[in-house]
Parts: structure tokens; sequence; C-alpha cells
């Protein structure tokens, strides 16, 4: 299948730091893609790079077939030829103009006349719920509403690409959701084509049909949100979306262990279904794999279990977030308060506890030097580690 669009081989430089390093990225029509990564990893870079906004030293970029930029056959077409649509994280909405006046915009810069004459501004306006704010100045506007009416002036004209910059960063927590959700349901409905820029991993689960996970200008993983979230390629995109806790593993004589000493049971590390060889590895988890209990003996069979002790507890609700030493290692977990509500409230800095995970939790990759054989491996099964089983 011919991509809708294609980024081939771009590399953009500053100065001396080459911030997009040869990023190959295909996008189908129709299709959402996050760009995620944290800042610095050059996701927004790639976003002005498409947009016609940066010239990159190398690499070419095609829009249905169409090649705007070209290092090799110095093809560039401007930012206002290649019929995009911006939504930028500031809003940049033009303060003397009203709501009507700022959706109107891409229509009148492109002559769009028969559009504007047929209510299509009127029609942006009420997808997005600000059909009542036509007439009002972006400074009579809260953050929210600002920002629905630049999505609404992002997607007036019908681009053939939609450009998301980090457009929720500048709202509060409740308009975040709220604004995501409306960026949801509009792509469902429209269908339209987008790039979208985010260092947020809830976002970029929420709204992704793939995720393009960043590191140091490339991409470490390209996946849809499931498989990045089952799956994760390696131990920094595991970091990334949310796998906080990280144990160092070694191969003793005595099996797996943690750098400290403390045991791991592991018959078998797993490395995405694959054999890992070699004497020393990196195990992720998430917090929620983990499961709180004041000793070992409430841990039953098939679980990998470490004493420890209590380093602090966070209220959360329904939930306490908990941070704990346990074989050696900081680990971090939630703990339900209708189970340990009671005693977490009074429980102090290093009271005895327990902490334990199933094996099957884990995800696990080499550390630098460790090899990985393609040889089919079976389930881990009936482990425990500092228990009785």
């Amino acid at each position: 299948m011919t991509s809708h669009f294609r980024v081939s081989n771009l590399t953009k430089i500053f100065g001396s730091n080459t911030i997009v390093d040869e990023l190959n990225l295909d996008i189908e029509d129709g299709e959402f893609l996050v760009l995620l990564g944290p800042s610095g990893c050059g996701k927004t870079t790639t976003l002005r790079c498409i947009a016609g906004l940066e010239t990159p030293e190398s690499g070419s970029i095609t829009f249905k077939d169409r090649t705007v930029f070209d290092a090799s056959s110095r093809v560039h077409v401007p930012a206002y030829k290649r019929n995009i649509g911006m939504v930028f994280q500031s809003y940049a909405l033009w303060p003397n103009m009203t709501v009507r006046e700022n959706i109107r915009y891409p229509l009148k810069v492109r002559r769009m006349k028969e559009a504007i004459a047929s209510g299509q501004v009127e029609a942006a306006a009420e997808m997005v719920d600000c059909g009542a704010l036509l007439d009002r100045y972006p400074s009579q506007l809260s953050g929210g509403q600002q920002q629905r009416v630049a999505v609404a002036r992002g997607l007036v004209a019908q681009p053939d690409l939609v450009l998301f910059d980090e457009p929720l960063s500048n709202l509060d927590a409740r308009l975040r959701d709220q604004v995501r959700s409306q960026i949801h349901q509009l792509h469902q409905r429209l269908g339209f084509t987008a790039v979208f820029v985010t260092h947020d991993q809830a976002e970029a689960f929420a709204l992704g049909d793939r995720l393009a996970i960043m590191k140091a200008g490339k991409i470490e993983q390209y996946d849809t949100p499931e498989r990045v979230y089952e799956t994760p390629a390696s131990d920094y995109v595991a970091a990334f979306i949310g796998m906080s806790n990280r144990l160092e593993l070694v191969r003793g004589h005595d099996g797996w262990m943690t750098r400290s000493g403390a045991p791991v049971d592991l018959d078998t590390a797993i490395v995405d279904g694959r054999h890992l060889r070699g004497d020393a590895a990196v195990a992720r988890l998430r917090p929620d794999d983990l499961t709180l209990h004041r000793s070992v003996d409430e841990i039953g069979r098939g679980r990998v279990a470490f004493t420890g002790e209590l380093v602090t507890s966070e209220y959360g609700g329904r939930y306490f977030d908990v941070t704990v030493t346990a074989g050696g290692e900081p680990l971090y977990l939630r703990a339900e308060a209708f189970h340990h509500g009671s005693w977490l409230r009074t429980a102090a800095a290093g009271a005895p506890l327990a902490v334990s995970f199933s094996p099957s939790a884990l995800r696990v990759f080499p550390s630098p030097g460790g090899k990985v054989d393609d040889l089919p491996v079976p389930e881990l099964v009936h482990t425990t580690a500092g228990a009785e089983a």
C-alpha cells in the first residue's frame, strides 16, 4: 500500500547538533499518528519540517505522491502551499480578530470564497462547541475555548494533513481531558489525517492509531498503542510509557538476582518472547504490577517476592502511591486504600513490609553487551523468591 504521507531519511541539524537523524515515517490516509517523547528528542522539529517551517539538511517528504521536500533535487514547497492545518501549543490566535475572523483566516488566504459563503466557518465553530462565541475576541475566551477555536481553524479548510504541536499542554487537567476527548471524537467523525506531538503518554495512548516514540532524533518504536503498551521495544520505551520500576539483574551460579544480591527466581528471563543470554539484564515493571503485603506469609505460589521497608505513602483517594525499598531496590506501587488505608495512614517510614509480582508482568531487556537468541521459550510459572511456595 502506498502511504498517504511519507518522510524518508529526514535529517535536521542545528549548529553541531543533529536534532532529527535519518528519520522515516509512513502515515496512512485518515491515520492519527502521535510523535511521543521527552523534551529535546526531535519531535517538534520533525513536525516543523513536515509543515515546511524548517528546512532539513537531507531526506524527502511526500504528500499524496506529491513531493513537497527533497534535499537532493532541491525541492522545497513553502508551508502555505502544503495544504496543512496547524494547531499550536500557544493557540496563536490573532488578538485583533474575532473568533469568526480567526476561523475564517485559512479560507481567506486560500481564496475559498464559496466555502465562506456556504457557512463552513460557522460549521467548524459548531463542531467544537464554539458557535456562540463567533463575535468574541480571544481575550474574552478561556484557555479551553481558545484552543477549541484553534482546532476549528486548523480543520476549517479541510486540509490534507493536520499538525498538532502539544496543543493541550497549556490547559489545566480538567480542560486537557475535555479538549483531548473532543479531538478524538472529531477524528472519529471526520477521519482527517493528523500528526500530534506530545510528551504525555496518556494523550498518546488515548489519541494515537500509531505511536512513534522518539529518542535523540530517531524512532525507538513505531507501533500501535496496544503493542507499545504490552511489548515495549526497549528499556527506554518501557520507562517512558510508565514502567517506572527498574531492576538490574545479574546471573550468578544460583540463578538471577538483583545487583544488590536479592534473588529473582526466574528460570528463563524473557526478552520479547526469546531466550536472553549473557549475565546481565534489565527488567521493568509498572507500579500497578506490584502488590503490597504486610508480610511474606500473605504471598501465594507463582509470585516473585521481596521483603523491604516503607519509604513514603501519598493518599490519592481510592489508592495510595507508595515508595518502598525492597530487595535492595527502590520500587513504586499503588496500594488500594480499601485494603491498606488504615495501616498506611499511620505507618512510619522504615516499617517492614513485603511486595510481590507475577513474573509475567516483567519486561526484560538485555543490558549493553547482552545477547538475544531467537529460540522460543516456555511461559514462566510457579516462581517465588524470598517466600515459601
